[in-house]
């Protein structure tokens, strides 16, 4: 699988302190702006990257790069995914997918068409202990309530209250504790349990964006509650509670790293199937599978989850009253589930 590289943020540090770990997968080119040029040859010249570029029409242009891994500010995710896929790339697109369903179901249909891959890099889906928390779901019994808190304090919120908006608080560019916490939260729902019936949220909205807010999930035999906050902080926790017992898990969704099932026998078990790698690794083996062998099945498995996910949180955003600009753009108005 011959990558390039979209950004140079964070989470593009992130990937490169693993991948090479991952067998399959070449690193061909980065691209970013014109201003990180010399961030990003450093970047290619420590990590083996073949290529760097300023320009992303150039890159799409390389016929070595055959999957783009698009790692930019949430509301450029449809723009430069769109773009890959009309220029016949394959696409890893960074969480969360896009800024609203409409989005992704425009990206869906063009990727179908074209008959490439079209994938969201969310490690919650693919994480060893979330797949291992399903299996366990029948030793909780009938589950009752389901709770997740994903708080954390973000830094940029001092400069946000100084009226600095940095993109993490940007309405115009797709931010928000939901996007950028909540969501993980909301993935592992879609993981464990699929797609709920009803959905709200009740936020906590500053300058036009969510700073911290709780969801509410119906699914009809249980309630969720899912909790993300950029403007305090509080312990990372989420608990499956059901008739015979309770599955708790204190780190956060998308890295989850061990969790416990708690008995009502009193009888308890520690569960780690992750063995310390990091925890987009796992996502990024599976990326390499479905892409090298063309698992369609797979692809499209994975494909409804981000569906459900992007869905619930557009109904969630809707439901605040939070609007981003993409949201201007959309045909017709989604509607509750």
């Amino acid at each position: 699988m011959k990558v390039g590289i979209l950004g140079a943020g964070m989470i593009v540090h992130d990937l490169l302190t693993f991948i090479h770990q991952v067998d399959g997968i070449e690193l061909m080119a980065i691209c970013a702006l014109p201003q990180e040029k010399e961030k990003i040859e450093k970047m290619a010249d420590e990590h083996q990257i073949a290529t760097t570029y300023v320009d992303y029409d150039e890159m799409l242009k390389d016929d070595q790069v055959e999957v783009l891994y698009v790692a930019v500010n949430n509301h450029l995710h449809y723009q430069m995914s769109l773009k890959a896929l009309q220029a016949g790339k394959h696409v890893i697109c960074e969480k969360p997918f896009t800024s609203n369903v409409q989005e992704l179901e425009k990206l869906y249909a063009l990727a179908k068409e074209k008959e490439l891959f079209l994938l969201e890099a969310i490690s919650t889906q693919y994480l060893p202990n979330v797949l291992k928390m399903k299996e366990l779901l029948s030793e909780v019994g009938n589950v009752k309530i389901v709770s997740a808190n994903y708080s954390q304090y973000s830094s940029r919120y001092n400069a946000f209250k100084e009226g600095q908006i940095l993109p993490a608080f940007d309405v115009n560019k797709s931010g928000g504790a939901l996007m950028d916490l909540n969501i993980y939260n909301i993935h592992l729902m879609v993981a464990l349990f699929g797609e709920p019936q009803h959905v709200s949220y009740q936020a906590n909205i500053e300058k036009g964006i969510d700073t911290s807010g709780i969801i509410t999930l119906d699914y009809g035999t249980f309630k969720a509650v899912l909790i993300g906050a950029k403007d305090c902080k509080a312990p990372i926790m989420t608990s499956v509670q059901g008739d015979q017992g309770c599955l708790v898990l204190d780190t956060p969704a998308n890295n989850a790293s061990c969790f416990k099932l708690l008995k009502n026998d009193q009888s308890e078990y520690e569960y780690d199937e992750q063995q310390g790698k990091h925890r987009m690794y796992f996502e990024f083996v599976e990326f390499v599978k479905i892409i090298d062998e063309k698992d369609v099945e797979r692809a499209e498995l994975m494909m409804q989850k981000s569906l459900i996910a992007m869905k619930i949180a557009t109904l969630a955003r809707q439901s605040a009253g939070v609007k981003f600009p993409a949201d201007d753009q959309k045909e017709e108005s989604y509607h509750e589930i």
